[in-house]
């Protein structure tokens, strides 16, 4: 048996070593309490580091970097979700390097477990990814992982994207606080996220509106047609992220677009094409008076194969300029790069608006242009009436007084100078008439242009050929070239289709009628047989006559692929 002096021991023993547990319970839970509000501190901090970005592509970076942070993770991404709900448009990422990025492959599309947290938009919590059935395994190059959380982002009641976090560090497991605090995060990265949308569309809505004012006031202003065109495509091109941007209008007297204006990616291929209405984007545009999108403009279906045009392209979208009673004046198309985001509803619906407040502006410089016009020829009526009334018959008259004395001149020099005189002034009265004549004179009727010439002379040929060519123009022909000159070009083009669906054996044709204000070029190209050393040369004779009846010439050569190109150059500076 113990002694008494022990017993006493083992009892003051006894509350020392309670005290003990109760002092580490004690701080075991201050350290726990302190680790809260770090903790909370910490989500506080991050909520308004994400809430104070209002550039969207940046708000997005700061939501996975304050995610990773928070449940100590060391991979975090924040997965965009498509329109449709079905897939990832975009990826963003912390904790991976470029070069792993690079060595992994294209960003994940949402299959496997990103698609489950898509399908079904609620946290989800894993102790190794493996081991769930959506799992698939990961490509090559990709680091190991193994836990797993995930949570939607949800904006103004629409789910947004999901915030992915793996492998949480020490080896340790998810817990509910941590999805607590990520949903939390969630929820502020919702708000942050509409805020920058919000921004990033009132500024969008600001340069769609200093554009429209810069493009009044040039039409305003006088400015070429050009130029105008120009500022349309390079603006919406501009304000769309668009690799490529083009304005056609409609040729008078056919079914046709001419693209005047081309900007960017590849432009050389679009600048002057003139496009059918049910083969090209800008065609379905027109004749539907509606914008028309493509996924892919480089393997749509809807546009002609040739000319190779959209190479390098993808996303692209046609809007029309002007609708309604005005009618449409013409259509714009913005094609962005391959792998590029398509145009979304609200991006089209804004251009939409532009191209319309674009025709409002081109109706209105129309109508002062048209008011300036008929002022001119009311003037010039006012002229040719005075001219008529007065100086004519004052003319008139006076050489009727001139012709009366002569008969009553003796001297023989002065009778013939007064003779004279009177001739001069017939002649004067002729000249005048002449130029009232002029000054009356109207322009001929529509269609009756170079450029609509050739559009037509090509249509007509298509039904011989067997298929349409292409056709591309640049320069002002219908001006630049005379009248004369222009016929020729018919001829010649005329001539050079007939020789291609006699002789060649062709599939494709292409047509360029191109000018600087010096030269007029006319370029066939076939893809057919040739033109064989024993072929007859009566019709090449003939072209090449009447090239050199005008100072110029005629060349033909054979592509590398084959077939035959035909090039007819006359000058026409001068005529």
């Amino acid at each position: 048996m113990a002694s008494a002096e022990e017993s006493r021991e083992a009892r003051a023993r006894l509350p020392q070593l309670k005290l003990d547990e109760l002092l580490e319970e004690l701080q075991a839970r201050l350290d726990a309490a302190r680790g809260t509000r770090d903790r909370v501190h910490s989500l506080l901090e991050a909520v308004l580091s994400v809430g104070r970005e209002l550039e969207l592509e940046q708000a997005l970076h700061s939501i996975v970097e304050a995610a990773a942070v928070l449940v100590d993770a060391e991979y975090a991404a924040l997965g965009v979700i498509t329109p449709d709900g079905k897939a990832l448009s975009a990826f963003h990422t912390v904790g991976v390097t470029e070069e792993q990025i690079a060595r992994i492959g294209p960003y994940p599309e949402g299959h496997g477990i990103l698609g489950e947290l898509i399908r079904h938009p609620e946290p989800l919590r894993l102790a190794k990814i493996s081991e769930h059935a959506a799992s698939y395994g990961f490509p090559p190059n990709h680091p190991p992982m193994n836990t797993f959380l995930g949570v939607p982002i949800r904006v103004r009641d629409q789910i947004f994207g999901n915030l992915y976090l793996t492998e949480k560090r020490a080896g340790a497991q998810f817990d509910d606080e941590d999805e607590s605090v990520l949903s939390t995060l969630a929820v502020a990265a919702g708000v942050a996220i509409d805020n920058a949308r919000l921004y990033e569309e009132s500024r969008l809505r600001e340069r769609w509106l200093r554009a429209n004012a810069e493009i009044t006031h040039i039409l305003m202003s006088g400015d070429s047609r050009t130029k105008v065109l120009g500022m349309i495509a390079e603006r919406a091109g501009e304000i769309t992220g668009s690799a490529l941007s083009a304005v056609a209008l409609p040729m008078e007297d056919t079914e046709t677009l001419a693209v005047e204006i081309a900007v960017g990616m590849d432009a050389e291929s679009h600048q002057g094409l003139v496009l059918p209405m049910d083969r090209s984007l800008m065609g379905l545009a027109f004749s539907g008076a509606a914008p028309v999108t493509s996924a892919d403009a480089s393997t749509d279906s809807r546009i002609s194969s040739e000319p190779r045009r959209f190479e390098g392209l993808g996303p692209a979208v046609a809007v029309p300029i002007g609708s309604g009673e005005a009618g449409v004046r013409g259509v714009v198309l913005l094609a962005r790069e391959a792998g590029r985001q398509p145009f979304s509803e609200t991006e089209t619906e804004t251009l939409q608006a532009f191209a319309a407040q674009a025709a409002v502006a081109m109706e209105l410089a129309e109508r002062r242009r048209d008011a300036e016009e008929v002022a001119v020829l009311q003037d010039r009526d006012r002229i040719a009436r005075d001219l008529h009334d007065l100086a004519i018959q004052r003319l008139f008259a006076t050489g009727m007084t001139l012709q009366s004395a002569g008969r009553f001149i003796d001297h023989t020099g002065a009778a013939e100078r007064v003779a004279r005189a009177v001739d001069d002034l017939d002649e004067t009265i002729k000249i005048i008439r002449s130029t009232i004549f002029g000054l009356r004179a109207r322009d001929g009727g529509a269609g009756t242009g170079l450029r609509a010439r050739v559009v037509r002379a090509v249509g007509e040929a298509a039904p011989v050929l067997g298929f349409a060519p292409s056709v591309r123009m640049e320069g002002l022909v219908d001006t630049d070239v005379p009248r004369e000159i222009a016929d020729q070009v018919i001829a010649v083009l005329t001539e050079a289709l007939t020789n291609i669906a006699r002789h060649a054996q062709a599939g494709r044709a292409d047509v360029a009628l191109e000018t600087d204000g010096r030269e007029v070029r006319l370029t066939v190209t076939d893809n057919g047989v040739g033109i064989p050393p024993e072929g007859r040369r009566s019709g090449l004779l003939n072209m090449r006559e009447r090239a050199q009846n005008f100072g110029g010439d005629l060349e033909l050569s054979s592509p590398e692929g084959g077939g035959s190109t035909l090039m007819w150059s006359v000058p026409v500076a001068g005529q």
